[in-house]
């Protein structure tokens, strides 16, 4: 059950009015938001839409369950996705709606990524397993397990193996663009 006068009163507080500047402009009186805020009384729906458009709120975010953010994932939650010759394993799901985007790209003897356009943005890697070949333009980084990469976006790259072990790379981009 919504408890609408302690939530009335926590808007009320974040905005740092008082009962009295509250009730000034929705037009009630101060002994009426009181109540209100002690669950003395309930308010009709008009004069709850009156009293949050001025705490601007919505209904809707008012009554909205307060939803936790997911922290840890598990394998579980993860899922595969072909990139290039390679396979991307997403990290996190639906990380379109973050800031960055995480995968672990693996790639046989032979495979590549598939080829990144330019974009505003950048990218960090970490290989994790085996070595391999960071192409972008006509420039070529050789990067082994334990060692990392950082580069904007703003030219097309792919990563290759060319070793004959499978290789791992953690691949951070943010804004999420994979």
């Amino acid at each position: 059950m919504v408890e609408i006068g302690r939530k009335i009163k926590q808007y009320r507080l974040q905005l740092d009015l008082t009962q009295e500047e509250l009730a000034q402009r929705t037009e009630l009186t101060k002994g009426y938001i009181s109540q209100l805020e002690n669950d003395l009384c309930s308010p009709s729906i008009a004069t709850l839409e009156d009293i949050l458009n001025v705490l601007g709120v919505t209904l809707y975010e008012f009554f909205a369950e307060p939803t936790k953010e997911q922290v840890v994932y598990t394998p579980s939650d993860y899922f595969v996705s072909a990139n290039g010759s390679g396979t991307s394993t997403w990290l996190i799901p639906n990380s379109q709606i973050k800031h960055m985007e995480p995968i672990v790209l693996t790639l046989a003897q032979g495979e590549q990524s598939a080829l990144r356009d330019p974009f505003e943005g950048e990218e960090f890697g970490y290989v994790l397993q085996g070595a391999v070949e960071l192409h972008i333009g006509d420039e070529t980084y050789h990067i082994k397990a334990g060692e990392s990469f950082s580069l904007n976006g703003q030219r097309q790259h792919f990563i290759e193996n060319t070793k004959k072990e499978e290789s791992k790379v953690l691949w951070v981009t943010t804004p999420s663009n994979f």
